[in-house]
């Protein structure tokens, strides 16, 4: 799928995004998931290729022997499998999908939504120069997004953030993610940031250093956000009970789905944290459940769910627009995404067919 435009983050330069996607056929109904994995282990831990071969040797085997394969189910017979949580993801999404349509339940239903419209921010990578960066952001304000994210990276960071909050004021709802491009020699750099009235700093530092990411939270007003950290309910728990996060990012992908990134919403509105949906330039079909999940009240802070036009020329569902910074959950069962079979057709690479019942 090519991008409108390259995205750059602090660790990697994108011009094509390349998916997997799962079409789920069952006796109930049929349902689709796109793996968030990228074609190398930069941004995830697991990769295309392996996660291919994970899902089809080794997590659906496990499904086989059902009579009836639900989500629930599903998520219970791959728990053994260690790790994996984007392959394990796109699984159980399906699955519930399909589920869902079967019956005829939305999955913002399901998941327990309480709004369609969804306000959405937008995700600025990093540009070749502040002009260009000023430029993105003047078009982006222009179609509407009333809240911008911008990338940041050592030797970009401080004079970019500074000139965007200049140019635009202190109206605009601004937040930086650093894609854990910091260490502890940078912390003047992050207490610098402090001057600009961010929303949050999102993941200044390496996943695993919850004491870091503490320590900084002590130091600056601006809350911090965690959102490489986050893969799972007890990893939220820690770093909250560590004073590492004021704000979770969370990315059902990245947490192995829509059920786990639920419980993690339940237990952060419990304790009073804020939480936002993260995305990963997903197609149609990543973005209409995306926007399901940001349906649940404790999602107070505008998601990573940007409009079609943003990442793509052409989607393979339905376009999704942007309306006064805000996007609508797209009506029907499931996740209500509309799979467009030409366009589908026009950028497939390679299918597999997986028979489960020839599996038993």
């Amino acid at each position: 799928m090519p991008l409108v435009r390259p995205f750059r983050t602090a660790h990697a330069f994108e011009t094509v995004r390349e998916l997997l996607l799962l079409h789920w056929i069952g006796p109930h109904g049929e349902g689709w998931s796109e793996c968030a994995a990228d074609p190398s282990p930069v941004f995830f831990g697991e990769y295309l290729d392996g996660a291919r071969h994970v899902i089809e040797h080794v997590l659906l085997p496990r499904l086989g022997t059902a009579e009836r394969i639900t989500a629930a189910f599903a998520r219970e017979a791959m728990r053994r499998v260690p790790g994996n949580v984007l392959a394990k993801a796109a699984v159980e999404t399906a699955v519930l999908d399909a589920d869902l349509r079967g019956r005829g339940v939305p999955l913002a239903d399901h998941l327990g939504g309480v709004r369609q419209r969804i306000p959405v921010g937008v995700s600025v990578g990093i540009a070749t120069s502040i002009a260009e960066l000023l430029e993105w952001v003047t078009a982006h304000v222009a179609e509407g997004y009333g809240r911008i994210k911008l990338k940041i990276r050592p030797g970009w960071d401080v004079e970019p953030v500074g000139a965007v909050r200049r140019v635009f004021g202190d109206e605009l709802l601004l937040q930086v993610d650093a894609n854990q491009a910091y260490g502890s020699a940078d912390l003047t750099t992050l207490q610098a940031l402090d001057d600009f009235g961010l929303l949050l700093l999102e993941q200044p530092f390496h996943a695993d250093d919850l004491v870091a990411h503490a320590r900084l939270a002590e130091r600056i007003t601006t809350p911090i956000c965690l959102d490489e950290s986050i893969t799972s309910l007890s990893g939220a728990a820690t770093a909250i009970a560590l004073g590492a996060a004021q704000v979770i990012n969370i990315k059902p992908a990245r947490v192995g789905g829509y059920l786990e990134a639920r419980a993690i919403h339940d237990f952060c509105r419990a304790q009073g944290i804020p939480v936002f949906c993260g995305g990963v330039l997903e197609t149609g079909i990543g973005r209409a459940a995306n926007l399901a999940l940001a349906a649940l009240p404790g999602f107070t802070l505008p998601a990573d769910i940007s409009a079609t036009s943003r990442y793509y020329a052409r989607d393979i569902t339905q376009p999704f627009e942007l309306t006064d910074s805000h996007l609508e959950i797209p009506s029907g069962a499931g996740s209500g995404a509309i799979v467009d079979e030409d366009a589908l057709a026009a950028v497939t690479t390679d299918i597999r067919t997986i028979n489960l019942q020839e599996q038993r």
